[in-house]
């Protein structure tokens, strides 16, 4: 047996293998939101059942090879076929965490099974010092391989049906591959072919079909026609059309409908304008679709300089190529008085020295931590150092009704961080009843009048949007640290409540 295809074959089905993890992590918290509890529950999961394989593997005395052989065609028909298992179990409406931790349970077994009957098979051709420390180096550079590979690549290129589909046909053909690199201990390898190959030829097909298995899932979790998905390396963007209008989805949550956006929209953009004493340098944080970028412009000479900050390149991107969302947003993204600068929000306010008279805060709600970390006093204070005298700050703060404590939880957050503030809200039917945070250090009272050509706002209703009643009124709330992130607590046990 050739010593170095062996090991070769020890990185592989380690590459292979956290790539299944990966993908059922991921595909976790697209589906169930909260990606810091669905990674650490499948990865947590997944390790247990590595152990389980281990354990297992004491248990086969006879036909080692053999068995070596079938699990690994095993682990490429189960791990190949998990990600579109999952999302038909998902679209199916029940039983889609039995299934999530099933499927990780079962994939995770076999590949713990898998490096201890290899040790064995190579046991008569090296020391076990020495067999130990080459094979669990090459399952260490496997694992490393499939880390950088799964985001930079798999993920934005192949997505998450076709990912596991390939990975399984790898799996499979390392399979085949083995009959012949174990040949010298296999015996008869004909039986063993035929299954690798019906295996191989059943994957191959799957990743034939990849792309029309991913339509078909996406159509039946968002109801509407898909007429725009793309995985990129933070998010998955789907965009749908129905006879109503069309909608964007990132990440399976809804972000607008085209029906009633105008009216989340105008009560982010122009409450904040009216309170500013300058509006000639304004900040959009988030928004890569350009609709609050819109309203900013309705401003006309007033507004000198619009920075927009968004993380994903290919959202702003989207938000100029797409012409549906393009006639919408106004042709924002290609006014001459507005720059796009893809990064993170936080990183980017800790590099720039810039002020503004208007800032406009619209991230997506905290329901996972590397949003939470978006609303704590670390990120306001930061935020603080970029207001112009007289510079007013608005905050999408997520539902005063349906998370009423997670709401004024980010209002007793900017006051914490030094902030006066003026909490409002809006009825948007697509979302229900929504709230914001005007934050700023001076008067929040209105002082412009409303430019012309709104839908929804007037001089006689914004007042109205300051008034809250007793069901949304203010409750106590501790303050969002970054050590704490509290606010996610709060938002997922409100959040769980209606969903």
């Amino acid at each position: 047996m050739n010593r170095s295809l062996l090991f070769l074959t020890v990185l592989v089905i380690a590459t292979c293998g956290l790539i299944y993890e990966l993908i059922v992590g991921t595909l976790a918290s697209y589906l169930l939101g909260d990606s810091i509890t669905q990674f650490s529950t499948v990865i947590g999961v997944y390790l247990f059942a590595l152990g389980i394989g281990a354990w297992l593997s004491n248990f086969i005395d006879k036909g080692v090879p053999q068995r070596f052989v079938e699990i690994e065609l095993a682990v490429a028909l189960c791990g190949g076929i998990s990600s579109p298992f999952l999302f038909a179990t998902f679209a199916a409406g029940s039983g889609f965490r039995v299934a999530l931790y099933g499927m990780v349970l079962v994939i995770g077994t076999l590949v713990g099974l898998e490096i201890p009957l290899l040790m064995r098979i190579m046991k008569e051709q090296l020391q076990f010092k020495e067999l130990v420390s080459r094979v669990l180096t090459f399952d260490y550079l496997g694992s490393l391989f499939a880390s950088l590979l799964f985001p930079i690549v798999l993920v934005p290129k192949l997505g998450l049906v076709r990912t596991s589909l390939v990975f399984g046909l790898v799996n499979a053909l390392v399979g085949l591959w083995s009959t012949w690199l174990l040949a010298p201990v296999l015996g008869s390898v004909t039986r063993l072919r035929i299954k690798a190959i019906a295996v191989s030829a059943l994957l191959l097909v799957g990743v034939a079909l990849g792309d029309t298995m991913t339509s078909f899932f996406e159509e039946q979790l968002y109801n509407d026609e898909v007429v725009h998905a793309q995985s990129t390396p933070y998010q998955r963007i789907v965009l749908t059309r129905s006879h109503r209008g069309f909608s964007l989805f990132l990440n399976g949550n809804l972000q607008f409908s085209s029906v009633d956006e105008y009216r989340y929209h105008e009560a982010l953009v122009h409450p904040a304008f009216q309170a500013a004493e300058r509006r000639s340098e304004v900040l959009i944080l988030g928004g890569g679709d350009g609709l609050a970028a819109r309203e900013v412009l309705r401003y006309g000479d007033e507004v000198k300089r619009v920075t927009l900050v968004d993380l994903d390149p290919a959202m702003t991107k989207l938000a100029v190529s797409a012409e549906e969302l393009a006639t919408l947003n106004g042709h924002a993204l290609n006014d001459a008085r507005l720059r796009v600068i893809n990064d993170d929000a936080m990183q980017w306010l800790g590099t720039v020295d810039e002020k503004f008279d208007v800032v406009i805060v619209d991230f997506p709600d905290p329901n996972n931590f590397s949003l939470g970390k978006l609303y704590t006093t670390r990120f306001y204070a930061l935020l603080d150092k970029h207001l112009a005298p007289g510079g007013v700050a608005v905050i999408q703060s997520t539902s005063p009704l349906f998370a009423r404590r997670s709401f004024w939880c980010i209002d007793t957050t900017l006051k914490a961080s030094g902030f006066t503030t003026r909490p409002f809200h809006v009825w948007v039917p697509s979302f229900g009843e929504w709230g914001y945070v005007l934050a700023g250090h001076a008067s929040l009272e209105a002082r412009h009048p409303l430019p012309e050509g709104l839908q929804f706002l007037s001089d006689e209703t914004l007042p109205t949007l300051f008034v809250f009643p007793k069901d949304m009124d203010a409750v106590p709330a501790e303050v969002n640290r970054l050590n704490n992130q509290v606010l996610v607590h709060y938002y997922e046990d409100e959040w769980k409540r209606w969903n």
